[in-house]
């Protein structure tokens, strides 16, 4: 597949455009919000460039993923007028990330193998065994939260009690996150293997909209899980197949970058190798092919507004795909 320009970012008529490291987002009338799913890929809390198609295979894995688990908590989403686009109801966002993993692994600085590595069992307030090597799988899933960061900076490690004690959750409501992210982890992994995939770890925020607990942002993606191929895995010692994120920070370590100074650009293989992948992650887990969305993305969305840009104040719930 030829590769068109990546769709670093949105300008709709939609008012002001607010930007994460991805998404481009416009507030819109009944307490909705258009999120834009972009190309643009971070690493080390670094916007590294950007790989195209990873915008749609985000949005539209996640609205997968938000059908298939709506049983278990509800969610944001209310429908996808385009593949790059999420229409979703604004929540108050709880001010921690929760990140459930299955195995040790990683190559950040705040990976769970970095710092293991480094001699620490008592990680995000959970003590792990000694003997553990990079991808063993843990005894059990675990929760190791983080701050949520804004402005640039960086997450930061925290414990459930610290969480607590400091008010960002209230006890009652953190105790449901967490029973919600083990169910949300067991679901996901579930699916993954009739895949033939791992889910190895993955990332999980939450909202509150009308006094209920409410997951939000994104689902089981490639950039907010780690994905391994089960099948080309052959001898256990050996780095798995990523089929996520962790690709490119492995290409960035290798070339001696982890996060300090200027990050050298990627080279046009990583750029192609890492849009196959993402693709192939969505097949893998979705079992449909995937499709791509006429490029420029931007122009696209343009002339597909006016099926969706006055839309009922109470659309149908679901991942209603009008594109």
């Amino acid at each position: 597949m030829r590769l068109p320009a990546p769709f670093s970012h949105s300008n709709l008529p939609l008012g002001s455009r607010q930007a994460g490291k991805v998404r481009d987002w416009y507030d819109l009338p009944d307490g909705r919000r258009a999120l834009v799913v972009t190309d643009r890929i971070s690493a080390f809390d670094r916007i590294l460039g950007a790989i195209p198609y990873k915008g749609q295979v985000l949005n539209q894995l996640s609205a997968f993923w938000f059908e298939r688990t709506r049983d278990i908590v509800p969610n944001h989403l209310l429908y996808v007028p385009d593949p790059n686009v999420s229409i979703v109801r604004v929540c108050r966002p709880w001010p921690v990330e929760i990140v459930v993993r299955g195995y040790i692994t990683g190559v950040t600085g705040t990976s769970l193998w970095t710092l293991y590595a480094r001699g620490e069992r008592e990680i995000y307030g959970v003590r792990l065994p000694d003997g553990l090597r990079k991808n063993d799988r843990l005894p059990h899933p675990i929760i190791t939260p983080t701050t949520k960061a804004t402005g640039g900076a960086h997450d930061e490690r925290i414990t459930r009690d610290e969480i607590i004690a400091r008010g960002l959750v209230p006890a009652d409501v953190y105790a449901h996150i967490e029973r919600v992210a083990l169910a949300l982890f067991e679901r996901g992994s579930q699916i993954c293997a009739r895949a033939g995939l791992t889910l190895v770890d993955t990332k999980y925020e939450f909202g509150d909209l009308g006094g209920a607990l409410t997951l939000i942002d994104e689902l089981h993606t490639p950039d907010s899980s780690r994905f391994w191929d089960t099948s080309a895995r052959t001898d256990r010692r050996a780095e798995p197949v990523h089929l996520d994120k962790e690709f490119i920070r492995l290409w960035y370590a290798e070339h001696g970058y982890r996060g300090e100074g200027e990050p050298p650009p990627m080279s046009d293989e990583l750029v192609a190798a890492a849009s196959e992948r993402y693709i192939r992650a969505y097949e893998r887990i979705t079992g449909q092919p995937f499709i791509p969305g006429a490029y420029p993305v931007n122009d696209r969305i343009l002339q597909g507004m006016g099926r969706w840009r006055e839309v009922d104040s109470e659309p149908e719930t679901g991942s209603r795909d009008e594109d």
